[in-house]
C-alpha cells in the first residue's frame, strides 16, 4: 500500500480550499490585505519619499523587502487558500524592517530614518499577523460550520 503526500490528492482538498477562499472573502482580511500591499509599495519607495536614497545599503533594503511584501499581499488576496502557509513572512519582515537601521552596516540612520523603518515595519508586523489571524480561525474552523448572515 502506498501513501501519496501531495496534497492535491486529499480527499478534503475542495473543502479545505472553501474555507480559506472564506477567509479571504472577509471584508477584514481583504482591508488588511490591501494596507499590507500598500505598506509594502511605500516601503519600497520610501528611500526616495521620505530622502534617504542616498543611503544605498538600507535603500537597497527597503526595496527589496518591500517588493517582497507587496507581492505576499498579492499572494494573500489572490490565493490565500495557497499562501496561508507562509503568512508568517510579513510579520518577520515588520520586525527586520524596525531593526534594519540599527543592525545594516553602513546606512547611517538618522533620526527621520529611523522613524520611517519603525512606524512601516510595526505596520507591516501588525497587518502580517492579522493576517495570520484570518488564516488561523479559518483553520481552526470545524468542517461544517457556517457563519450567520444578518
Amino acid at each position: 500500500m502506498t501513501h501519496s503526500t501531495d496534497i492535491g490528492s486529499h480527499p478534503d482538498i475542495m473543502q479545505m480550499r472553501a474555507r480559506y477562499d472564506s477567509a479571504a472573502a472577509n471584508p477584514a482580511a481583504q482591508l488588511a490585505d490591501g494596507l499590507t500591499l500598500l505598506s509594502g509599495m511605500y516601503l519600497a519607495l520610501s528611500p526616495w519619499i521620505a530622502g534617504f536614497s542616498g543611503r544605498g545599503p538600507l535603500a537597497v533594503n527597503n526595496l527589496v523587502t518591500g517588493i517582497v511584501v507587496a507581492l505576499l499581499a498579492l499572494g494573500y488576496s489572490s490565493a490565500f487558500g495557497r499562501t496561508y502557509g507562509i503568512s508568517w513572512v510579513a510579520p518577520v519582515i515588520g520586525l527586520w524592517t524596525i531593526v534594519a537601521p540599527w543592525v545594516i552596516r553602513g546606512s547611517m540612520a538618522d533620526a527621520r530614518t529611523i522613524a520611517n523603518n519603525v512606524i512601516v515595519g510595526a505596520l507591516i508586523l501588525i497587518l502580517g499577523l492579522a493576517t495570520m489571524r484570518f488564516g488561523m480561525m479559518e483553520r481552526g474552523r470545524p468542517s461544517g460550520f457556517r457563519r450567520p448572515t444578518s
